[in-house]
């Protein structure tokens, strides 16, 4: 399932799925934010959006007519518009069928997010702070630049030009938005979807101002009730998740000398902590620096605009003044999970391969009988690969030769049902080929397993040598089964022939 958003002109629109059925679509007014970012590059005055779905491995065509009041539409379901709901003195809430998320009334800024199915209540305040960039100490000459994350003091700045953000509330029955803001430069829409388990919260930054002499370089930080103490978690290139503890190393004595920079780590999609009921998952659009400072907090660096070179090879200050020459705006999205431990993991899995692995959208004018001369919808597989499997690659190298990767997605122990060895079978599973046999490959594919010799050193204080010579489970020619142990990724080369 993924939501299309795109800019129109007009108001008026129908869309039809891929059986030629109208389907619901919700027309919004551009905001005044986006009109901000794109100053004269466009003049749509609306968005629309509606709910797609994808087969595996394939397409559907959706439809988009403007909608003229004939004859024709008169019985069809046009786009409906986002309403603006008037405040009142009561808490702001947004709600869908998994989750229920509050405001305070008196600052506009997160209150609570509660997972109604599970009835999990997160007392979290979200904000916009920024770290004043050290431009050297008297023990340390180093600034903070475009290489080095260096802030003068501990304690982030809030970014509030008064007691409370401004807000206004949209709904429809498609979407629910909450717009907020922070500063004439700082805004934030905050959005729950029909049938999604995340909130997503798209902020937009910049030209962050300068003209008081001072590095800024900007974080977003939700605050929670967990009590995860100095632990928090960061992912590994997107996959493996690791560990993180403030203040610590696990194999040297950590001595702090940059109490926050020090303990920044990257974050190329995802980032979470956790206590022993609740688990609140942030994943990026982007590779961003994270943290967790303080018990229940997350915060990640999401734009930056510093006065002083940091001495490391650039030759100039990270000031970057863009096209129109007052300093970059940056748009980006943070998805929100809250989830018990126990179930986490399938969500922010799940969720991850639909944002890093999402359709790519395409737009052709259609004419008149395009529905007659082109199939709308098709999969290029017989059947759905297991939940905890990614096709990772389909290459054709020539006629006869496909590169094919599986990856299991998950690791072990991370769910009860999906942290387990699959099988999948290559026989009867591509629409347009059959696999007739495979040769295992290593991970960049340049030589076959059976012929692959590996490195091998010893383990200090032992004789064991690593790697051990343990093999993959060979795939068998008749039944072609390929066997994924969680993490594991399998290339093959596959003999194929086209129907």
């Amino acid at each position: 399932m993924q939501f299309v958003r795109f800019p129109v002109n007009g108001d008026n629109f129908l869309v039809e799925g891929p059986d030629g059925k109208p389907i619901t679509s919700i027309i919004s007014i551009v905001s005044a934010s986006t009109k901000a970012v794109r100053r004269s590059r466009g003049t749509a005055t609306h968005e629309l959006v509606f709910m797609a779905t994808v087969p595996a491995l394939g397409y559907n065509t959706y439809m988009v007519y403007r909608a003229k009041f004939t004859q024709k539409f008169q019985e069809m379901v046009f786009s409906k518009p986002m309403r603006e709901k008037a405040l009142s003195t009561s808490p702001i809430v947004i709600e869908n069928e998994f989750l229920k998320i509050t405001f305070d009334n008196n600052t506009g800024l997160l209150d609570t997010v509660i997972d109604t199915v599970s009835n999990l209540t997160m007392m979290v305040k979200q904000t916009f702070l920024w770290y004043n960039s050290s431009t050297g100490t008297p023990d340390s000459s180093q600034a903070s630049g475009a290489y080095i994350f260096r802030p003068n003091r501990t304690n982030p700045i809030p970014i509030m030009l008064r007691n409370n953000v401004l807000t206004k509330v949209y709904q429809s029955n498609l979407i629910q938005e909450v717009h907020q803001e922070f500063s004439p430069w700082l805004t934030q829409v905050v959005r729950l979807y029909k049938a999604q388990r995340h909130a997503e919260f798209e902020w937009t930054v910049g030209p962050i101002p300068f003209q008081d002499g001072f590095g800024k370089e900007i974080i977003t930080r939700f605050d929670s009730d967990i009590k995860s103490g100095k632990q928090f978690f960061t992912d590994s290139n997107g996959r493996e998740i690791l560990e993180r503890v403030k203040d610590h190393r696990d194999t040297w004595f950590y001595n702090v000398t940059e109490p926050v920079s020090g303990n920044y780590y990257p974050v190329n999609s995802r980032i979470y902590i956790k206590d022993d009921k609740k688990q609140m998952t942030i994943l990026t659009d982007r590779s961003q620096g994270g943290s967790s400072l303080q018990e229940g907090s997350i915060e990640l660096m999401i734009h930056r605009r510093i006065q002083h070179d940091d001495g490391r090879g650039v030759g100039e200050p990270l000031n970057e003044t863009g096209q129109f020459g007052d300093g970059l705006i940056i748009r980006g999205k943070h998805f929100v999970l809250l989830s018990s431990p126990a179930k986490s993991a399938s969500l922010h899995r799940n969720l991850a391969e639909q944002l890093y692995m999402a359709p790519s959208i395409s737009f052709f004018k259609a004419s008149a009988d395009w529905q007659i001369k082109y199939n709308l919808s098709g999969s290029f597989l017989h059947k759905n690969l297991p939940a905890n499997v990614h096709l990772l690659t389909l290459e054709l190298w020539d006629s006869n030769t496909a590169l094919i990767r599986l990856e299991h997605q998950y690791e072990k122990d991370e769910d009860p049902d999906l942290s387990t060895n699959v099988t999948v079978s290559f026989k009867n599973l591509f629409v347009s080929f059959d696999v007739l046999s495979v040769r295992e490959v290593s991970l960049s594919a340049n030589q076959f397993v059976e012929d692959a010799t590996r490195l091998k050193w010893k383990v200090m204080d032992s004789d064991q040598m690593m790697p051990s010579n343990k093999k993959p489970i060979p795939v068998s020619p008749k039944t072609l089964n390929v066997l994924l142990s969680p993490m594991q990724i399998r290339s093959f080369l596959a003999t194929i022939k086209g129907h």
